[in-house]
């Protein structure tokens, strides 16, 4: 950890919040000269005054020891690049046009690779009216299902949420240029 960087963070966002060091040493219940120390470089918190950084300023507290809050490269935000994020635990799903640093129930998700979609994880695409009539032939029991499926066009994605038990079957409104993507609880992202 390098004290230095860590401490010109910690003044650069105290000051963003429009706060003194001895409004943030009251927060903390320390003396504004333990922050100045910090602020100088001369000392970094101790580890049980990290959540409460964390949650003073909104930052990571992995960011917080690194000293370094750089921003991405902006890359438009083109839907896609989409990459999912799904929580094992909780079965939270979460997603990004980007790499980003996703948590839930305290683990690091990585984003999912999606697979071409094999026999198993076929969809069967036809159209009704002015829509995607979407089914699909996979179980959908408490044990094992798709938890999602979406189309993905350049600029939106549609999402629907599926459940076990739920009729295989899901409408989407006809755009051109777009990809399917759903998700397996057991085997993964699937993509046609």
């Amino acid at each position: 950890m390098d004290c230095e960087k860590v401490g010109k963070l910690i003044s650069k966002l105290r000051k963003e919040q429009n706060m003194t060091q001895k409004q943030l040493a009251s927060r903390l219940n320390l003396s504004d000269k333990t922050i100045s120390k910090w602020e100088c470089g001369l000392g970094c918190p101790d580890v049980c005054f990290l959540n409460d950084l964390s949650n003073i300023f909104h930052v990571n507290i992995e960011k917080l020891l690194l000293g370094d809050l750089s921003p991405k490269d902006t890359d438009g935000g083109n839907m896609k690049r989409v990459k999912f994020y799904i929580c094992p635990e909780c079965g939270n799903l979460i997603t990004s046009t980007s790499d980003t640093e996703v948590t839930c129930c305290g683990r690091k998700l990585t984003a999912q690779k999606p697979q071409k979609a094999d026999e198993e994880h076929k969809i069967d695409v036809s159209f009704v009216e002015d829509d995607f009539y979407i089914t699909f032939h996979h179980p959908m029991t408490k044990q094992h299902y798709l938890m999602f499926l979406a189309y993905v066009t350049c600029d939106r994605m549609i999402l629907t949420k599926l459940y076990p038990e739920q009729s295989p079957e899901v409408r989407f409104p006809r755009l051109r240029g777009g990809k399917f993507y759903y998700y397996c609880n057991r085997d993964g992202l699937w993509m046609e």
